[in-house]
């Protein structure tokens, strides 16, 4: 359960809740992220810059799983947001079993909508390098690294060193630690951002089995899997 800080972290204008799955988000704000993350999708469209997309995912995230797998779980999450971080420790095991057992697959969507809580933009640089641990096969034992050493928010998160070396204790190779320096992905997660906000999504995490959105809590996702 989320302690008496966390729940004061919590309080962040797009991932606040009043429940452990209800979300209170300012309208306004919203629209200034979605706007700038816009502008800069814009921006590389018009560029002609293309979008390197990480081995082992797609353009819109990575898939645990089998791919033919009944169910699609979608799992909209920010590194920087500390109830993404609780939904991790209360749903994972649940998550495991769904994926294991092949009664689902996980797409995970790293987007970048608390950038503006960091010094560093640590949300597109964590998503970036959890894009370039997708590439060395080790995303999950990443993304578990991520939430175990999650920074506080309103700081300038973990520093890509810090990030080349969790990434190194899971097992992530080759260039791992040049496509981390380089935010090789960032563009990956712009675009993963700019298109979950224009679907809708206004916090995190946000889930969704099948498409359409459930609580984020093990129960509903696990209840939604075997509605059939």
């Amino acid at each position: 359960m989320a302690t008496g800080k966390r729940k004061a972290a919590a309080k962040n204008p797009l991932t606040a809740k009043k429940g452990p799955s209800q979300f209170t988000v300012i309208a306004v704000i919203v629209v200034v992220a979605f706007a700038a993350v816009v502008g800069v999708g814009v921006y590389w469209k018009n560029s002609g810059g293309g979008i390197a997309v990480p081995a082992n995912a797609s353009a819109q995230g990575v898939t645990v799983g089998n791919e033919a797998a009944p169910k699609t779980i979608d799992i909209y999450l920010d590194f920087q947001c500390p109830i993404c971080k609780q939904f991790e420790a209360q749903a994972g095991q649940t998550l495991e079993q769904l994926v294991s057992s092949g009664q689902a697959k996980i797409v995970y969507h790293p987007i970048a909508i608390l950038d503006r809580a960091s010094s560093t933009r640590y949300s597109t640089r964590s998503g970036a390098a959890a894009g370039c641990a997708a590439a060395a096969g080790v995303f999950p034992q990443f993304e578990k690294e991520l939430y175990d050493n999650q920074p506080a928010e309103g700081g300038a998160g973990l520093p890509n060193e810090q990030l080349v070396a969790l990434g190194q204790k899971v097992g992530a190779g080759g260039d791992f630690a040049q496509c981390v320096d380089d935010q090789r992905y960032a563009p990956w997660v712009t675009q993963i951002t700019q298109q979950a906000l224009r679907d809708g999504v206004s916090g995190t995490p946000t889930v969704k089995v099948d498409g359409t959105q459930v609580d984020a809590t093990p129960q509903a996702v696990a209840q939604a899997v075997a509605a059939g």
